[in-house]
């Protein structure tokens, strides 16, 4: 159910109950005092991830209001206790007529007063409504407006850096700059001016005076992307400890206010292992850790993507493209290795093949036009299961011809790779049936869902 769909019922069930109702957005708060003060009550919906912070919000307010928290009906509770112990009661919700005369009765609402229901704005700095979006939307939520150093993790294209940005925007920073840096894009002999900055003369070719990143993001954000690839560990590391430092070729100390995020794809405790990277400045950036999915394990949220890209390519360039039910198959099938940078590259050469076109299954690339080859092997190795008695070519390309699974074929079988099509039908079938959901698609398979998720990437599902 929709933002707009659970306002619109909610308010059609308090008004029919001859209330009166009031809705607003968690950005819009702060002009709402004048609602608070004829208002009798709070109901707090729509988002998990976001609940957290307008309940804050509220209690934070001139106004004291009984809090009313929305949770969908059959879900477990999510908020922290300390959370809970700022509402006065948990509704489900939809609900029964018994069930919200009662919790009325109980905070003594009468039809004279006007209730409010609050829904949590969200704009998601990810998009989707996979569990694994929501669980980071709510850790940029609890960390936000604190100070401490956060270290996103997560494959290459994943959206770390969006990550970051929407933690500058959610803290108390915001106002102040936001200073991205990829410290693996710059050579090392380079990499202390850019951050420090230089006096002039400090080196061949510095002419003038030049402020580094420190000083630019001065009362904001630093970001450090790809920090696994930074060669200056040992001067990182004094300004975390210390907040001090000074430009190259000067002798005066600076004193920074700067909060840092850091960013990388790579396995830092292995590189710790390997001694390519210091382990006491890991301890350092690790003090809230970040994991951004991949967009394989979340599938789901895949139409989404698709459907936000094409409307980002419409706005900047005045273009866009419909998906046959087929290539929305393909896309969701494919494993995509380049995660939802991969998927914005395709959306974007898609728009200049066909502008304002309908786009079929060959016009993709053939890396995921194979998805629809292969499940039509799937297919047909499924017909051959269920003794067709027909010919069914698998995915191996071998022809089989016997009635039954356990017979031999006259000409003999190459087992792994007819072992492997029965595993990737099996598997596809499980995926297909849990819509995507790799953790419901494991249980129908008996195995964890880690462990298939390294086969999916093994069989390069």
């Amino acid at each position: 159910m929709t933002i707009k769909e659970r306002q619109e019922q909610f308010s059609a069930v308090i008004e029919f109950l001859e209330y009166q109702t009031a809705i607003f957005n968690s950005g819009d708060f702060c002009n709402c005092f004048d609602l608070l003060d004829e208002s009798f009550a709070i109901f707090v919906g729509s988002g998990t991830a976001q609940q957290a912070k307008i309940i804050k919000e509220i209690n934070r307010s001139p106004v004291s209001l009984p809090i009313i928290l929305l949770v969908a009906k059959g879900e477990p509770l999510k908020q922290a206790t300390a959370i809970q112990a700022l509402v006065q009661s948990v509704q489900e919700w939809p609900v029964t007529y018994s069930e919200l005369m009662s919790n009325f009765q109980q905070l003594k609402i009468q039809p004279s007063h006007t209730l409010l229901h609050a829904s949590a704005n969200q704009k998601n700095p990810l998009i989707g409504n996979s569990q694994f979006i929501l669980q980071v939307c709510f850790l940029i939520s609890q960390v936000a407006n604190s100070d401490s150093t956060v270290l996103i993790l997560g494959e290459s294209g994943t959206g770390k850096e969006l990550v970051a940005r929407a933690l500058h925007q959610e803290s108390s920073r915001k106002n102040k700059p936001f200073v991205p840096i990829n410290c693996g894009a710059i050579p090392a002999e380079l990499l202390e001016s850019e951050l420090f900055g230089h006096e002039k003369g400090a080196f061949t070719g510095a002419l003038a005076t030049r402020k580094g990143r420190f000083e630019m993001a001065e009362g904001g954000t630093l970001f450090l992307d790809e920090i696994g690839d930074m060669p200056m560990q040992v001067k990182l590391l004094r300004i975390l400890q210390e907040r001090t430092y000074e430009r190259v070729g000067g002798n005066k100390t600076y004193h920074c206010n700067v909060r840092i995020i850091s960013a990388t794809h790579r396995d830092i405790e292995d590189a710790i292992e390997k001694g390519l990277f210091r382990q006491d400045l890991f301890y350092r950036l690790n003090v809230f850790p970040i994991e951004v999915p991949a967009l394989r394990e979340r599938p789901e949220d895949i139409p989404l993507l698709i459907d936000d890209l094409i409307k980002q390519r419409k706005i900047a360039e005045k273009v866009s493209i419909s998906l046959s039910a087929d290539v929305v198959t393909a896309l969701n099938a494919y494993h995509w290795p380049g995660n939802v940078r991969e998927l914005a590259n395709l959306i974007e050469r898609l728009t200049i093949i066909k502008p304002n076109g309908a786009i079929e299954l060959i016009d993709l690339p053939k890396k995921i036009r194979q998805i629809s080859v292969d499940k039509l092997a799937k297919e047909d190795l499924q017909d051959y299961i269920k003794y067709s008695g027909e010919e069914a070519e698998t995915a191996s390309g071998k022809v089989l011809k016997n009635r039954f699974v356990n017979a031999l074929p006259d000409d003999g079988i190459d087992l792994k790779l007819h072992l492997h099509d029965i595993e990737v039908s099996f598997i596809q079938q499980a995926l297909e049936e849990s819509n995507g959901v790799v953790a419901h698609a494991a249980k129908k398979l008996n195995m964890r869902r880690t462990n298939l998720v390294e086969k999916l990437r093994k069989l390069e599902l």
